[in-house]
Formats: structure tokens, sequence, C-alpha cells
């Protein structure tokens, strides 16, 4: 069977990612899988790795990289998104605040679904709403798993900091007292994928005067079981 596209270079960078599917393999050893000829193979690793589609293990060979589980956890969102409603709602009715969920894309973080207060001073963040990395509790959560080269990037001119982002990772939650925007306190744990890895993150915000300056306190637990709900619905889809 022809598996030509007619696009010649990403019908051999397909080769060289189906050739590490079987597991790590040196230059030679991906030029044998491929048959394509060693400095075109070099070439299209290097540059696959530069795309973080490619890595290199700890004896330099080469193997699948970061960013195919990053695509493989953006394409199980739509799962994602048709659990999160009723979740979203539940953790909105049992906190009696605004709940959100969080994706990380690029440097930024997108609200992809919320439940909102039915009434009163609301922390509105509509959905589609892209919000910085640099400060809130989500960000804090989808930094604080990340690998460490990312996570060191990420950290340069952040309103939290490597210590902070270690409590994150131990309680397995976070907390933010106006770090995004001042008068408003938010909550927020980890929703993981098949594989474990962190692919969105649970909140609920609103102002200091109800989430009191230790929002942790009244609603960790609450935003961690909302996440562990829908962390369990990607493992039943995965």
């Amino acid at each position: 069977m022809d598996n030509s596209s007619g696009v010649g270079v990403l019908d051999k960078a397909a080769l060289v990612l189906s050739a590490l599917e079987s597991g790590p393999a040196t230059l030679a050893g991906l030029v044998g899988a491929t048959g394509l000829a060693r400095p075109t193979a070099h070439r299209l690793a290097v540059a696959l790795e530069h795309h973080r589609m490619v890595a290199r293990d700890m004896q330099g060979r080469f193997i699948l990289g970061p960013r195919l589980s990053e695509l493989a956890a953006a394409a199980g969102e739509d799962r994602l998104l048709a659990t999160a409603g009723p979740v979203l709602t539940h953790l909105r009715d049992v906190t009696g605040e605004s709940a959100q969920l969080y994706r990380r894309q690029g440097d930024m973080r997108i609200c992809v679904a919320a439940a909102e207060r039915l009434s009163g001073l609301r922390d509105t963040v509509p959905v589609g709403s892209t919000l910085t990395m640099k400060a809130g509790s989500s960000a804090q959560i989808l930094m604080a798993w990340e690998e460490p080269e990312r996570l060191h990037r990420g950290l340069q001119g952040a309103r939290f900091t490597a210590t902070a982002l270690s409590g994150v990772r131990r309680r397995g939650w976070a907390q933010s007292i106006g770090e995004r925007e001042p008068g408003v306190a938010s909550v927020s744990a980890p929703v993981r994928g098949p594989s474990n890895r962190v692919v969105a993150a649970v909140s609920v915000s609103g102002p200091i005067e109800r989430l009191t300056r230790h929002p942790g306190r009244m609603h960790a637990q609450a935003v961690i079981d909302a996440a562990g709900r829908l962390s369990e619905a990607l493992r039943r889809s995965g």
C-alpha cells in the first residue's frame, strides 16, 4: 500500500516517529527502520527534537518526545468538556463560588468551561478567556508538575516561587490571594489524564471577603473531589 501523502518531508517525518513507536533508536537504528539516507534521518530527527516531538534518552538515543503526550492529552479535551459541565455545577453549588476549568495553551492558560454564581458579587471568567501563567492558583497547578526545564522557564517573572510549587505538589492543591487580581482569591487542583499527566486545573474563585485569606481551608477538599471526578472520567475513556 502506498503511504505517500504527496508531501515528502512530512511522510519522512512520520516514518521517523513510527520507527520510534517501538522504543529508543540510535541514528543507525533509525536509518535501518526507515530506509532513509543517514543525513536525512539525522536532519529530521533533530528538527523533530526542536519541536519536542522527539527527545533523547540518557544514552543519547532518539525517543518519542513530550509534545506527543501533550497532543494526546488535548485530543481528550472533548471527553473532558463533556464531563466538566455537571462537575463544575456541583462544585459551584457545594462551595457557593464560581467554578472554572483551565487548560494550558503555550505560555497562557485558557478557561475552557465554567459555572458562574447565580447571584451576588461574581468573579466572572468567561469561557474562552486567556489568562497569564505567571499568577493565580490554576497557573500554579498547570506549572507545578512540568518537566524541570519548562518549569524553570515558567518561573521567570512569576508571582509564585519554586518553593511554593513544591508545596503545591506535596499538598495536591494550590491557593492564591490577590495574586492575579487584587481582592480575588482562588483554590485549584489538578485534573490528570490516563498517563497521570496534569492536563487541566479545576478552580473556584471569588472575593477575599468570602473566601478569606486562607481559601484552601474552606474549599480545597471540594476542589480536589471535583478534579478527581474529572480525572476518573478521563481514565475511563482513555
